[in-house]
């Protein structure tokens, strides 16, 4: 076992014992829902015994976990969230998650909404953000929507939409979808024009 497996190893108990820990659990009660012997659980929690790969899952589900959760790596890398700045849109934002599907993002908006039709955008689903300070401007189809401090906004993207900043920037907390995310985050790629944020 090298190294690093055998601090995951370590790891892996500690948040067996930690999750059975936080519900409350004693060792028989959770060895009665894994199908384990106490005795066989506590040698796993204490590293005394090895864990196979069907106890491993037994136990996650048990925990009301994933096997991958429990098995994750400890990166240090994953617990600084650093800022993508994008200039020419005069964006600022902040990936609060990295799981697949949806995602919750902070942003700093600098630029004011476009105001030109072509620069408004459509793909499926919703948009959501709430305005941590300042106001945001989001334009709906032929509307321009003020979004105060301590608002929030909920919409369907199949109207063509864009956001800025009004009046000075502004921040906000967003939830986008994929299509929201792919539309909304990412930077500008060279030579092309102006996008909403």
């Amino acid at each position: 076992m090298t190294q690093e497996d055998s601090v995951l190893d370590g790891l892996v108990r500690k948040r067996i014992r930690g999750l059975r820990s936080a519900l409350g659990w004693s060792l028989d009660e959770l060895a009665a829902r894994c199908y384990l012997s106490p005795s066989t659980l506590s040698r796993i929690e204490t590293g005394h015994r090895r864990i196979s790969l069907d106890q491993l899952s037994a136990i996650a589900r048990a925990l009301g976990t994933t096997l991958d959760q429990l098995v994750e790596s400890a990166d240090d890398g994953d617990v600084i969230i650093r800022p993508q700045h994008d200039a020419a849109r005069g964006l600022t934002a902040w990936m609060l998650n990295r799981q697949p599907g949806v995602v919750v993002a902070k942003m700093r908006l600098t630029k004011p909404a476009p105001t030109r039709a072509d620069a408004l955008r459509v793909h499926p689903g919703w948009d959501w953000f709430t305005v941590l300070s300042g106001t945001v401007v989001l334009v709906l189809g032929d509307r321009r929507i003020f979004v105060e401090t301590g608002q929030a906004a909920e919409f369907s993207t199949m109207v063509p939409h864009a956001f800025g900043a009004h009046d000075g920037p502004a921040e906000a907390l967003g939830i986008f979808d994929q299509e929201g995310r792919r539309t909304h985050l990412r930077p500008l790629s060279d030579g092309e024009g102006e996008r909403p944020g």
